[in-house]
């Protein structure tokens, strides 16, 4: 039975207070009637996730964590008392950030990123906001290549860009630059490897490498026009000059070229009075 993740657990009977669940080490758990939204029967099989409630004690819940053990995850301040930070990570039992592992005086209703560990003295998941001793600045331990999709978490604008974590081990930042689309802390998406660098931070692209160099920059102003506008513009070829200029700063001439090349890449949509991006 893993803590701190999900696990496939069986019934093996119902008390008045909710499910015991066994693993396949027959070491067993209590899901509470009040974490569970379906009505289950003994032989049946679920997943759960584990945790320790407010007495220790290990205990189930169907609800969906938003963080799992040895895993990044940029969450919210609940509350604030003399032992640190609580955050919500959706399930009953706040997730304790301690004084010793916070790096700034974190705030109710901010978020901010953190690890969750286990506390090797209390044996309770606990969480931290040291990022870099979990982060892999090895170079020769990364194992990335230059155009590698990966997988990101944003958590916090400087004045070069909006740092992320990769993969959930590594280190990376995504230049101003290359920003073509509102994005924000918190923020879980795909990006690509723009280069590893040597101190083993690394730079990251939003698009494929090579994607500026396929469009035009007329192309791009009307992309990064839908994407700030909720994918979609009250525009259209039959609009008038000044209309587009004041939207979009073209003519309606480099406007149509923009437009139909959009269109032959299948990425828009053009409707009566408007463009949304497919």
């Amino acid at each position: 039975m893993q803590l701190g993740k999900k696990n496939i657990l069986n019934i093996t009977a119902i008390t008045d207070t909710g499910y015991l669940l066994e693993d396949a080490d027959s070491k067993d758990i209590l899901l509470p009637l009040t974490e569970s939204v379906d009505q289950l029967n003994v032989g049946d099989s679920l997943e759960v996730f584990v945790f320790r409630d407010n007495k220790n004690r290990l205990t189930a819940t169907t609800r969906t964590a938003t963080v799992s053990y040895e895993q990044f995850a940029y969450l919210k301040v609940k509350d604030i008392n003399k032992v640190g930070a609580f955050m919500d990570w959706g399930i009953p039992k706040d997730l304790l950030v301690p004084y010793a592992e916070q790096t700034e005086e974190m705030v109710v209703g901010n978020r901010y990123l953190i690890f969750m560990l286990l506390d090797e003295e209390t044996n309770r998941l606990i969480g931290s906001c040291k990022e870099n001793e979990f982060i892999l600045f090895d170079t020769d331990r990364i194992k990335l290549e230059i155009g590698d999709k990966v997988d990101l978490l944003l958590f916090n604008k400087t004045e070069l860009g909006i740092n992320a974590i990769v993969n959930n081990m590594y280190k990376g930042l995504i230049f101003n630059s290359d920003i073509h689309k509102d994005i924000k802390p918190g923020d879980q998406l795909k990006g690509y490897v723009k280069k590893v660098r040597d101190d083993g931070h690394i730079d990251l692209l939003l698009e494929p490498l090579g994607y500026k160099k396929s469009i035009d920059p007329t192309t791009q102003t009307i992309l990064s026009a839908l994407s700030e506008n909720n994918e979609c513009l009250y525009l259209t070829d039959k609009s008038s000059p000044e209309a587009i200029k004041k939207q979009l700063g073209l003519s309606k001439k480099a406007f149509k070229r923009g437009l139909g090349n959009l269109y032959k890449q299948k990425k828009i949509t053009i409707l009566d009075d408007c463009i949304r991006l497919v």
